[in-house]
């Protein structure tokens, strides 16, 4: 029912057609993934990051999945001088699906 950019992609629905509970979607450390130190034009703005990045800002999800350990809060912990890791675009568009 979401689209393969959605965090909600593989969250089920229930019987009555409600959203189930909510299923983080994977994505796996990769060597090729890239250390990148956030720049003040995208403090909490992962959106733009993600538009900059792979061409949608729907994507803004990536970075904390991927990043668990570091983003604890999606948008306010993403902030100037915070060391991240971001997926490469063509690896990222195999594991979603896009």
């Amino acid at each position: 029912m979401y689209s393969h950019t959605s965090p909600w992609k593989t969250t089920p629905f229930n019987q009555s057609n409600h959203l189930g509970m909510y299923q983080k979607r994977s994505i796996p450390a990769q060597d090729s993934d890239i250390l990148y130190e956030i720049k003040a034009q995208y403090t909490y703005r992962p959106d733009l990051l993600a538009f900059d990045l792979y061409g949608t800002p729907k994507l803004w999800w990536v970075f904390s999945v991927r990043n668990m350990d570091i983003l604890k809060d999606p948008v306010f912990d993403f902030k100037a001088g915070t060391s991240i890791y971001l997926p490469q675009k063509d690896l990222l568009s195999s594991i979603i699906g896009t």
